[in-house]
C-alpha cells in the first residue's frame, strides 16, 4: 500500500503564477491584492512539496506582432529575462523546483507540459488573475488538463478584475473549478 502522503503521477501540481517583483510596489503592473495572494500561496506550499513548479512572465528579446505595440505601451517592461524586474518575490524564489519561464501571458505549454505532464491536475494561484491565471486555466483546460483556481491564493489588476476573471473561469466548469480557498 502506498503512503498517502507521498505524491503519485495523479497527483496535483501547484502552479506559482508569476509572484515577480514587476507585479509589486509602484509598478505599473502592480497586483493590488499581491501580498494577500502570496500568503495564500505560502499557506498551500507545504501541501504540494516536489509538486509545485513556479512560472515568470518576461519580455521577448525581439517583440514580435501585437507584442510590438504592446512593449511601446510599457517600455519599461521590455528589459532582459535577467534583469531584476522579473525576479521572484521571497519565499517564491527560495521554493525547491522548476521554474517555467515564458514571454507569453499563458504558461500551459510544452516547458510546463514537460514538468507536469500531459493531462495533469493543475492548481492555479499567482498573478494577475485577469491576465496570466485565466490565460494558463483557458489553454491548460483545453488541452485537457484538470483545473482548480484557488481564489485567495490569487490577485488581480484590481479587485474586481480579479472577481470578473474568477467569473469568466467558472463559466467553464466542469474542466475549471473554482475554489475560494483550499482547506487543510
Amino acid at each position: 500500500m502506498t503512503d498517502p502522503s507521498t505524491p503519485t503521477d495523479q497527483s496535483p501540481w501547484l502552479v506559482v503564477i508569476d509572484m515577480q517583483r514587476v507585479f509589486t510596489g509602484d509598478s505599473a503592473w502592480a497586483a493590488p491584492g499581491y501580498e494577500r495572494a502570496a500568503a495564500g500561496i505560502e499557506r498551500l506550499l507545504p501541501r504540494f512539496v516536489g509538486r509545485t513548479v513556479r512560472t515568470r512572465f518576461v519580455a521577448p528579446e525581439h517583440p514580435q506582432g501585437a507584442w510590438v505595440d504592446y512593449y511601446r505601451d510599457w517600455p519599461f517592461a521590455l528589459v532582459p529575462d535577467a534583469d531584476p524586474l522579473y525576479e521572484l518575490t521571497e519565499p517564491f524564489g527560495a521554493v525547491d523546483g522548476p521554474v517555467v519561464t515564458e514571454p507569453t501571458f499563458g504558461k500551459w505549454g510544452t516547458s510546463l507540459q514537460a514538468v507536469v505532464g500531459d493531462h495533469p491536475h493543475l492548481v492555479l494561484t499567482g498573478v494577475s488573475t485577469d491576465c496570466c491565471v485565466l490565460a494558463t486555466a483557458l489553454a491548460a483546460a483545453d488541452a485537457g488538463a484538470r483545473v482548480t483556481v484557488v481564489a485567495d491564493a490569487c490577485a488581480g489588476a484590481s479587485d474586481a478584475d480579479h472577481e470578473r476573471a474568477l467569473d469568466v473561469m467558472r463559466l467553464y466548469a466542469p474542466l475549471i473549478t473554482v475554489a475560494d480557498t483550499l482547506e487543510d
